[in-house]
Parts: structure tokens; sequence; C-alpha cells
């Protein structure tokens, strides 16, 4: 690979690597399970890295991303469509614009979530993060704690209340419900 395409290379995956949780995130409104978001996904990354030679840098690639994401989405739908637990092509075509639409509500939250977090002690926010890890086991979590089972929901259920509130002043700061 040459000195030019090394360089589109590396900003190829900067751009899909911060954008990935967010496309995966569209595309998973979609399709009815987390396999077939998979199964999705690798077809998006696949289109995007091959047409982005065509991508204008000062394009929105989040943007150009769902796009793509949208027709793989589509397609893929398309490829099911004989299993009736597929939805009509119309009612995809309104969610995927409700989905497109609630992107940037949605990144707001998250945003204003990572910020809330980090103002916790690096100790709750450890013990937060580990909670919600796939397969925590909270016996395990409130133990390291110090806390019992149930003191440690409690705990839980208070840092929580914490963040919805820090979540929602950052939001009102930014003009954002």
């Amino acid at each position: 690979m040459d000195e030019l395409g090394s360089q589109r290379h590396d900003q190829f995956l900067r751009l899909y690597t911060a954008n990935e949780p967010a496309i995966r995130a569209f595309v998973r409104r979609l399709v009815p399970t987390r396999a077939d978001a998979a199964d999705v996904i690798q077809e998006v990354a696949l289109v995007l890295w091959r047409k982005f030679d065509g991508f204008d840098s000062q394009e929105d690639f989040r943007k150009w991303a769902f796009g793509v994401a949208r027709y793989e989405t589509l397609a893929w739908l398309r490829d099911k469509a004989r299993d009736r637990h597929v939805l009509a092509e119309d009612v995809l075509e309104v969610l995927a614009d409700e989905a497109v639409s609630a992107e940037t509500r949605l990144s707001a939250h998250r945003e204003a979530l990572e910020q809330c977090l980090a103002k916790l002690s690096s100790e709750q926010r450890s013990l937060v993060m580990a909670a919600y890890s796939p397969g925590a086991r909270i016996e395990e979590i409130a133990e390291r704690s110090g806390r019992t089972i149930g003191g440690f929901y409690q705990w839980l259920h208070r840092i929580r209340l914490r963040l919805l509130e820090c979540t929602r002043r950052v939001l009102a700061v930014e003009g954002i419900s």
C-alpha cells in the first residue's frame, strides 16, 4: 500500500471506529436480533471501505455511513422477506427515518452521561461500570465494594439517580431535552 493509500486507510479507520457504536445502534433498531445486526454491520463496513474513495472529507461521515447502513439493512431485510417476522419495507423506511432523527439526541445523551460518569470518583465509576458489564455478578461486585447485596443495590440506585439528574442538567445547559 502506498503512502496515500495508507493515509486514506488510517483516515477511514479513525472515522469508522469513532462512529461504529452509533452505526451499530442504528442497524440494531432495524433488525430483529444482535446476530442479524452483526451480519449487517460487517457488510456495512465492507461497503463503506469500498466506497471510501468517493467520500468527500468535507461531508459528515456519520450521516454518510447511516445512509449506507440504511440501504444495506433494507437489502438484508429484503433478502429475509420470506420470513413472516420481517416488517414491510414502508414500515422499515419510517423506522430508519426515525432512527436517523433520534441519533443526534441519543448521541447527546451518551455524551452527557459520559461527562457525568467522569465526575464520579474512580472507585464509584469502576463499580458502576462493573455492575453493567456483560456477565456481571452483582454478588461479587457487592462484596468487592464492601456492601451487602441489598446495600449495593441501594447504593447503585442512588448513583443512577445522581447520574440521571446530572445528565438532565448537562442536556438542559445544551438546550436538549
